[in-house]
């Protein structure tokens, strides 16, 4: 068995789980089937607490009893998810949906990047990894634009219920390469340094404490994280304000996707030349500036300064993610980076909430303004954190 294999393979389920027509009308397609913006809150609500729930204990369980297992079931649920959608009519049947989604990317968040650093490392290839993420990541943002362009093409020539049965065949074919991953070999050490399920969390947590160089970088990523969520979820109505015509919303979301491309492949050479902590208080304060002027200057002008933002955004997902599995151990990959991904759900509820108060109060504009004005306020802390880091480096090293 050759874990290299697994590489591609993962590209070629990641291009098929992204390759989801139904998202570009997703929306209309549930309001169809009877969902309300009042019930599509309670489902967005449900999915956020299944992920709290099981994000953690999904990666105990990939470090366990294998992380092709758990990518495997996700991929699975994936393809249920959309068989119920096609037949749902209550509010009961898209909850369920959701709770499928929330386990599924519960299982998936940890397992896949803990195989392909494995895989990796099997064959002493594990400086690779940011370059491989990256361009898993570049996969993901095609695949993502192709579905985009092209359903919003079906949907307005055929019936809505096509691009369902579209992503349901795009489903099964990621579940398709998911069933040819091979487990990476574990060495005899690996066995024998096996952790009892209890102490997983205690192990976790005695990383993050001891490790406070990982601990900035993740919690940097995780404040541009939750910052380009909101540019990504609401950038609709920010065009809306100025009277952007309907026709420019499809290209202009492709180019959202498309402009997080380079930095995503770039992210492995950048960081080579570059220190990773430099690297991401000079993204962070291009958010902070990006982000104020788009909201201090609506219209064209800001609308471009979206894109630019996303251009850097996608340079942090490999650049963290790999700055993190270059320092943890192969028997608790998933979990740790479970943790990852369950702090990053919990600070993007807290920007969340700010975003929702100011949107409330200054419309959008206010919403991007807070996020501008929490990255600068999280810049002056990172930079100065960061140089006692450097600091204490140095000394350690004399």
């Amino acid at each position: 068995m050759n874990a290299m294999n697994n590489v591609w393979k993962l590209y070629g389920a990641r291009f098929f789980q992204s390759l989801i027509p139904a998202y570009v009308i997703e929306r209309l397609f549930w309001e169809q089937r009877g969902m309300t913006i009042e019930h599509v809150v309670y489902t967005e609500i449900l999915y956020a607490v299944t992920i709290v729930l099981l994000e953690v204990p999904t990666g105990i369980l990939a470090d366990r009893f294998g992380r092709k297992k758990l990518i495997v079931s996700a991929a699975a649920l994936g393809c249920a998810e959309f068989l119920i959608l096609l037949y749902a009519q209550t509010f009961w049947h898209f909850a369920a949906v959701v709770v499928l989604a929330g386990i599924a990317s519960a299982a998936s968040s940890g397992s896949e990047n803990a195989l392909l650093y494995d895989s990796l490392r099997r064959h002493g290839r594990e400086q690779l990894f940011e370059q491989k993420l990256g361009r898993l990541n570049g996969i993901d943002f095609g695949a993502a634009i192709l579905a985009a362009l092209s359903g919003g093409w079906l949907a307005g020539r055929f019936d809505l219920e096509l691009n369902y049965w579209l992503s349901l065949i795009g489903a099964v074919a990621g579940l398709g390469f998911a069933l040819t991953l091979v487990e990476p070999p574990v060495s005899a050490e690996e066995k024998d340094e096996a952790i009892p399920i209890r102490r997983y969390v205690a192990e976790a947590w005695r990383f993050f404490r001891s490790r406070g160089d990982v601990r900035l970088v993740l919690v940097a990523a995780m404040v541009v994280g939750a910052s380009f969520d909101y540019v990504d979820e609401f950038w609709q109505l920010y065009l809306d304000r100025f009277e952007v015509p309907l026709a420019w919303f499809g290209p202009f979301s492709a180019a959202l996707l498309a402009l997080q491309l380079p930095g995503s492949l770039l992210a492995d050479s950048l960081r080579r030349r570059i220190p990773t902590r430099a690297l991401l208080a000079a993204i962070v304060a291009a958010f902070a500036l990006g982000l104020g002027f788009v909201a201090a200057a609506p219209g064209l002008a800001g609308a471009a300064a979206l894109l630019a933002v996303c251009f850097a955004s996608g340079v942090v997902n490999p650049l963290a993610t790999g700055y993190l599995h270059h320092r943890i151990d192969g028997t608790m990959r998933a979990t740790i980076d479970s943790f990852q991904s369950l702090a990053g759900n919990g600070v993007a509820t807290a920007v969340g909430l700010g975003f929702g108060w100011c949107s409330a109060r200054w419309d959008v504009f206010g919403g991007y303004g807070f996020i501008a004005v929490l990255c600068a306020a999280f810049l002056l802390y990172f930079v100065p954190a960061s140089r006692r880091i450097q600091e204490s480096v140095r000394f350690a090293a004399k």
